[in-house]
């Protein structure tokens, strides 16, 4: 299988964000099929002050080595994808994520991050999401230099 060379990410524009949170509905529609957002979302919009941050994954694939059973993996598109029909819900990747963005629910065993679907993208209405296309390895890290490749 030929290795992704680019990958798309999520670029945030603060100064349009206006903190409707229809980004969050979206991506927990995607992920939990519910507009609850939140804890069911893999973006978070954060207000600060007086704006707003983005925290959501950035795919440099630095959980992929951390994964045991190897559920971790980097897509042809270049996503970093969990697979849960592989995963044993360890939350190994969670507790390692230096970011924060591999996330958790109450609901499910296994974890769920940003997968780049664009669907917080449609769904702002301030277009204050992009989705960009980065080469991956001016953005990967990797750990162990195992999977993470």
């Amino acid at each position: 299988m030929q290795k992704a060379k680019t990958v798309k990410i999520l670029r945030f524009y603060p100064k349009k964000c206006t903190g409707c949170l229809e980004c969050e509905k979206a991506c927990s529609q995607i992920h939990f099929k519910t507009k609850d957002g939140g804890d069911k979302s893999a973006i978070r919009i954060i207000r600060k002050d007086n704006s707003y941050q983005m925290h959501v994954c950035d795919q440099r694939g630095l959980c992929l080595d951390m994964c045991p059973v190897g559920a971790l993996t980097r897509r042809k598109n270049g996503v970093v994808w969990l697979d849960k029909d592989t995963c044993v819900g360890c939350q190994a990747c969670v507790g390692f994520c230096p970011i924060g963005a591999m996330r958790k629910s109450e609901v499910r065993i296994e974890p769920f991050k940003c997968i780049s679907c664009g669907s917080c993208v449609r769904a702002c209405p301030e277009n204050a999401l992009e989705l960009v296309e980065k080469i991956i390895d001016d953005i990967k890290e990797v750990v162990y230099h195992n999977q993470g490749v």
